[in-house]
């Protein structure tokens, strides 16, 4: 398994409707086993898996970055957030608990929290390891099996995952993997013993599988697109501001649904932000990602890159001017040649309207707006059907709680962009999906509560 750009890596059969029933079959008769264990007995062996993919940490980073084009030194970040998740949903397993209730005369009532079942994990291609763990994590945890889809872009490392779990002494068949498109995502959305769907993608997608998910009134985790606000007023760190706008854009090549698209400057201090931005992004060292020195790859495909390209075509159209980058990139190297790079771009004169500025590009694309008043910038950023992220760099501290506060946004940054530490819940608001990952929060959409009454005397009737 080796890095050809622009070349097939490997090829997989597509899991139609027998496997994927298999599959569920499979999990359904882990999950009878699991979900009886203890809490610290599931607990031993989700911090099993997380030492093993700690110890392989190189290896898996290097897979993922084949998969999927990103820089090696942004792999291995994905990676320990990988392992630090299972590690925090195991620490969670042992404690995870109802209450007990008094009621008059002796009686009491009490909770249980009780797994789900099998849960579908349908990734995307962007984090293809992470988002496996970040949603095998709580539900395993909960003592729910699952299987997972990974996108049919980024379909090995996951399988890698599977492995780690059978080493680490899951039941066999707790985590499965099933391979394919939307043919297989609908075999899954519509099989019977499925109790549950958690989908990372594109809201059109996460649309449909809640349509399907509702046929069966199955509870859904949609965690979808985002065109999120950054804005930076003219009191930050300008130094600070410039980095967190390029963590905010350039990550992953662009291709994080919760980048900070949409960068609203103060206009007294546009003209030095803006030439700061583009000075560092002209910078970023694109190329092979597998060289220690690479911050940037290769965007996932061809129809995705020409897709973004099409983006920056139409803005400039639209009156937007190209900063810096937007072209293709070849690399020196003959070998990479028919890689899908780019150069990473900074938009500037953008206007609300604008397409760049209105839909998600999904790829190293910077639109920078002008704004004046902290009231004007608000209603701006929250006038969009996304409500994933936002973000704001301020020295004024009361400033950036209030700023935050009338976001509507799941998730919001101060003085940063783009950390997401497991401990946190991570989810959006509008259309950007419902339902949170990470944090405990988590607990609750991988777990149903049972109430339980006990009458301590006798029963008195009406009849």
């Amino acid at each position: 398994f080796k890095m050809y750009p622009g070349r097939v890596l490997c090829k997989l059969p597509c899991s139609g409707e027998k496997e994927v029933d298999l599959a569920v079959q499979s999990a359904k008769a882990a999950f009878k086993i699991w979900s009886q264990m203890s809490g610290m007995e599931r607990c031993r062996v989700m911090l099993e898996a997380a030492r093993i993919i700690r110890e392989q940490r190189e290896e898996i980073a290097t897979m993922e970055t084949i998969n999927n084009g990103k820089s090696i030194f942004e792999a291995r970040v994905d990676i320990d957030t990988s392992w630090q998740c299972l590690e925090y949903y195991a620490g969670l397993a042992g404690s995870l608990a109802g209450e007990h209730i008094q009621l008059p005369g002796g009686c009491f009532g009490y909770t249980r929290r009780e797994p789900l079942g099998v849960c579908v994990g349908i990734g995307a291609w962007n984090y293809p390891f992470q988002i496996a763990c970040w949603k095998a994590g709580p539900a395993l945890a909960c003592g729910n099996a699952m299987v997972f889809k990974p996108s049919p872009f980024t379909p090995v490392s996951v399988v890698r995952l599977a492995e780690i779990f059978t080493e680490a002494g899951v039941p066999k068949g707790l985590f499965n993997v099933v391979q394919g498109g939307a043919a297989t995502g609908q075999f899954l959305c519509h099989h019977p013993d499925v109790a549950k769907i958690s989908f990372t993608g594109s809201v059109p997608t996460g649309m449909k599988i809640m349509e399907m998910a509702a046929k069966g009134i199955k509870p859904v985790t949609l965690e979808l697109g985002g065109k999120s606000p950054l804005i930076i007023f003219s009191d930050c760190s300008l130094e600070n501001a410039v980095n967190g706008a390029l963590m905010a854009n350039f990550l992953t090549q662009g291709e994080v649904c919760c980048n900070g698209t949409r960068v609203f400057v103060e206009r007294k201090i546009l003209d030095t932000f803006t030439k700061e931005v583009v000075k560092r992004t002209q910078k970023i060292k694109i190329g092979d990602p597998l060289l220690e020195d690479t911050r940037m790859g290769a965007l996932i495909n061809r129809p995705h890159l020409n897709r973004v390209q099409g983006f920056i075509k139409q803005a400039k159209e639209q009156g937007a001017e190209v900063l810096c980058g937007g072209d293709l990139y070849v690399p020196d190297d003959p070998k990479l040649k028919n890689g899908y790079y780019m150069r990473p771009c900074v938009l500037g004169n953008c206007k609300d309207d604008m397409t760049c500025v209105k839909e998600e590009i999904f790829g190293p694309v910077m639109s920078i707006l002008p704004f004046d008043t902290e009231e004007e910038v608000l209603e701006r950023a929250n006038a969009t059907k996304y409500g994933l992220a936002g973000g704001v760099f301020t020295r004024d501290i009361q400033k950036a709680h209030r700023v935050v506060a009338a976001l509507k946004a799941g998730m919001c940054f101060i003085n940063n962009y783009n950390a997401s530490p497991v401990e946190l819940p991570f989810g959006g608001y509008k259309s950007s999906g419902f339902g949170r990952e990470n944090g405990r929060a988590a607990i609750e959409y991988y777990s149903q509560l049972k109430t339980v009454c006990v009458e301590m005397g006798d029963v008195e009737s009406v009849f």
